[in-house]
């Protein structure tokens, strides 16, 4: 097995180390706690990258295309900060 931590596992899925927490806590992401620390099985994520449909992609790349339209300039902003 290969195991990754929560905050890998939160770069690699793209959402921030709370939501991967939420997701362990929901059953969603199998994660092993190691100490006081989880660890998650590489392995395990590959479900989660599946269920997500051509419709979902579709109507989350109109959503961020938006999000730049609108919110551009302020984004580079805080890109060089």
């Amino acid at each position: 097995m290969d195991f990754i931590s929560v905050a890998q596992t939160a770069k690699m899925l793209g959402v921030s180390r709370v939501q991967v927490f939420r997701k362990i806590k929901q059953g969603k992401i199998k994660a092993q706690k190691v100490g006081r620390a989880y660890v998650v099985d590489k392995n395990s994520l590959g479900p989660i990258f599946e269920q997500t449909t051509d419709r979902e992609v579709k109507l989350i790349d109109q959503a961020v295309a938006g999000t730049i339209s609108e919110y551009g300039e302020t984004l580079r902003r805080l890109g060089r900060e």
